[in-house]
């Protein structure tokens, strides 16, 4: 097949491109713009565009695809002659249906905890030995690339976004993909820019439930309410439902062990009530694929984790520093109060950035109240320049102080500012924890978190 991806450089769209070149498609692309990691991949596949912009002449009959990612707008010129020209046009959530058209489909959906349950089932899988075609959002250890597809495969695990398609599907990603094993994790509010209440935001997960294949299975969070009451109102009769909670556990000396039939104890490198959920999520799933549970928990036991999700960037005997992907209030909450209880004797300094459209608007900003109340120390950092980019609003900082109703919360709107702030917490027995979509206006993480264990000395 000849396929054409208009706006290549985006993270899922490059991921597929790569994808299909594997499979010996001829593959072709462009973009305005392709930042890294994206180009260095491309480049090292051979797809890279030798120019940015828009080529008409790139469009032609013989294309048996083009595929349009969100970066592109409805008058891009390439999309525009590709309608002309009767070419069939597929967002990349179409697409990927039409690949698995023959397979069984397992849909990882919610506001929350969906890259992570994905990377759980795929790196048990693996472990296992059962192939399986995938997509996930975030590059996982011990695989090559974001996006497999095969005609072998039995299985693919799909993570399910709720966001828009593309600039011509206005569906939500999630509702293309018709599982036969569907998961949501959480419901929390998010998006505002596309659901503007949360009553329409909600409705997206009803579409979703209806979308599973008869005789498929709804696996819920039951410690969700508004998952709980979706999947148990649902008069839908052809599909069978199993809830999942909260599994049996211990702490000590900062490491989580599962506990299994009161006996059995699985030490985990991961930690966090919202990861053990989202582990007990994963179990059900690859138990609907036949993995029995005493070999899912010794496979689970060397899962390091999803990229930017509790990853640690440095630490020492009394300080350890994560990065995390947490910017919605759930996330934020859940992720705050999982490094507070792994590590309850020690100073917790939490930073996060306001980055995305949600969280940059100010008839959002309410939804952060007391999401950083285990804090020790509190600290948010916002670009101007973003609302800008996003053509949002100015936000003081007394709107940000009153939505997150935290009174020693520090507002940043300089990164170097914030990093003479973080550093002045440096103390024995601490825990930092950086949170963003985004990158605290280029900050050097991974320089900071060196900095911050750095061995302390108490000048007083």
């Amino acid at each position: 097949m000849r396929v054409h991806f208009i706006a290549v450089g985006g993270s899922a769209m490059h991921n597929l491109a790569i994808a299909l070149k594997k499979k010996e498609y001829h593959v072709s692309g462009s973009d305005d713009e392709i930042f890294e990691p994206s180009r260095t991949r491309l480049k090292n596949y051979g797809l890279l565009p030798p120019e940015t912009g828009w080529f008409v002449e790139k469009i032609s009959p013989e294309l048996d695809a083009v595929i349009v990612g969100m970066h592109a707008k409805e008058d891009n010129p390439e999309l525009i002659a590709a309608k002309h020209m009767g070419v069939k046009i597929f967002s990349y959530p179409e697409f990927l249906y039409e690949q698995s058209v023959n397979k069984t489909r397992v849909v990882i959906g919610g506001s929350h905890g969906k890259t992570t349950i994905t990377s759980m089932i795929l790196h048990v899988l693996q472990q296992k030995g059962i192939p399986c075609d995938y997509m996930v959002g975030a590059q996982l250890e011990g695989f090559e690339v974001m996006v497999k597809l095969s005609d072998e495969a039995k299985f693919i695990i799909l993570e399910g976004d709720e966001y828009l398609s593309s600039p011509t599907d206005r569906r939500p990603k999630f509702h293309l993909y018709q599982p036969h094993i569907a998961l949501i994790s959480g419901i929390a509010w998010d998006h505002i820019n596309v659901f503007p209440t949360f009553e329409i935001y909600l409705d997206q997960f009803r579409k979703f439930i209806e979308k599973i294949e008869p005789g498929g299975t709804l696996i819920y969070c039951a410690e969700d309410m508004h998952v709980k009451q979706l999947s148990e109102n649902s008069n839908d009769k052809r599909i069978k439902r199993k809830p999942y909670t909260l599994p049996p556990h211990v702490i000590k000396e900062g490491q989580t062990f599962l506990t299994y039939n009161n006996e059995e104890i699985y030490p985990l490198q991961v930690f966090g009530n919202h990861n053990l959920l989202n582990m007990a999520g994963a179990m059900e799933v690859c138990l609907e694929m036949g993995v029995a549970p005493k070999e899912f928990l010794e496979a689970i036991k060397s899962f390091k984790g999803a990229s930017n999700r509790l990853q640690t960037l440095a630490k020492n005997n009394n300080t350890v520093v994560f990065k995390d992907f947490a910017h919605a209030p759930s996330k934020l909450k859940a992720t705050i109060e999982a490094v507070k209880q792994q590590f309850p004797q020690r100073k917790l300094v939490a930073c996060m950035e306001l980055h995305t459209y949600s969280s940059l608007n100010k008839d959002f900003l309410v939804q952060y109240k007391n999401c950083m109340g285990e804090a020790d120390e509190a600290l948010v950092f916002y670009n101007p320049h973003a609302l800008k980019i996003k053509r949002l609003p100015d936000i003081s900082r007394e709107m940000i102080y009153d939505a997150f109703s935290k009174d020693n919360l520090k507002i940043f709107s300089d990164s170097n500012a914030l990093r003479e702030e973080i550093l002045s917490h440096k103390s024995l027995n601490s825990a930092f924890l950086l949170m963003s979509s985004g990158n605290f206006g280029n900050m050097d993480l991974n320089a900071l978190a060196e900095d911050i264990i750095q061995p302390y000395t108490n000048k007083k």
